[in-house]
């Protein structure tokens, strides 16, 4: 059980109208609260409002936000009190860059994205008291503008902050998800937990990429699933070598994750089949790096990335 908070966000905004926005959007919105929906393509943002974001699949229902707009920057006429940023990390820059002018006392950002070290980027210019980062465990697909299909919601999810000085506003963004139906918990192992997200990402999503098979296709092919199950061993070693806590059974654990997992596309594979930029060098370039920190080979995720970034656009 989590403890109590005084803090109580009103105001949110969601930066990014893909999958993973729309459904956090949708669910902030159905809970009652304020959401600014903000994404540069105008076309993913006019449905948001009317009839309202559709979702679908293991969560089924509609909710209409309370305003979009596609300039971050003019989120500071209203401020929110919470930011939710769940973008491609590589827009993270930018989009940083933008928050800057209003994100002060009393404002946070939730990295609600995937891939190592996304919320170090946003904390480098915001500092790290307004910063927290989360680990989201849905897996979706954008059906159309503001039309998400959930393939699958594994609660909870969870959230840390990277100042101990702002855990009472973390425990307080942690109740308001909850509440609107979004599970999340509020842990002291967040960087154990992105980890663990990565490696096992990392191990599948690129092989989907260069592939174009589902996880379900990869995973029952003996000889691609080698692939997969050489790069998911070798994510493993890179994370101890670096004193990381994955747990005992975190090789178990994957093969489960992924079994269940179905005929779904992963994100890198949704990105190179839409001829766009992936996050691979979040996911695969960062166990490529911290291998290097800690004298580990990765010819496995070297590999993979190289093929990754030879498909994108």
């Amino acid at each position: 059980m989590q403890k109590k908070t005084s803090y109580k966000p009103k105001k949110f905004a969601v930066i990014g109208a893909g999958p993973v926005g729309c459904i956090v959007a949708a669910f902030l919105s159905r809970g009652g609260y304020e959401v600014t929906l903000c994404d540069v393509q105008t076309s993913l943002l006019e449905p948001a409002l009317d009839p309202g974001i559709t979702l679908s699949g293991t969560e089924d229902f509609q909710a209409k936000v309370t305003r979009t707009t596609t300039r971050v920057d003019q989120l500071a006429e209203d401020p929110p009190d919470v930011v939710i940023v769940t973008v491609k990390a590589t827009a993270l820059p930018i989009i940083t860059s933008a928050l800057e002018g209003f994100i002060d006392e009393g404002r946070y950002v939730v990295s609600w994205q995937n891939g190592i070290d996304t919320e170090l980027v946003l904390a480098e210019r915001l500092g790290k008291k307004q910063v927290m980062r989360a680990v989201v465990n849905y897996g979706c697909i954008l059906e159309g503008p503001a039309k998400a299909r959930m393939v699958f919601h594994h609660r909870p999810h969870y959230l840390q902050e990277l100042d101990s000085n702002s855990s009472e506003a973390a425990l307080g963004i942690c109740q308001a998800l909850t509440e609107c139906g979004l599970d999340t918990q509020h842990t002291d192992q967040i960087r154990n937990m992105v980890w663990s997200k990565t490696v096992n990402n990392a191990s599948m999503n690129p092989v989907c990429a260069v592939t174009g098979k589902t996880m379900f296709e990869v995973i029952n092919d003996p000889i691609v699933y080698g692939l997969v199950d050489s790069l998911l061993k070798e994510g493993v070693r890179v994370a101890r070598a670096n004193e990381l806590m994955l747990g005992p059974d975190f090789y178990l654990d994957c093969l489960t994750y992924i079994k269940d997992a179905g005929q779904h596309k992963p994100s890198m594979l949704q990105d190179i089949e839409a001829k766009r930029q992936t996050e691979v060098d979040y996911i695969n370039g960062k166990i490529i790096e911290y291998g290097e920190r800690a004298g580990v080979p990765t010819p496995y995720n070297t590999t993979l990335r190289s093929l990754v970034k030879a498909l994108e656009n």
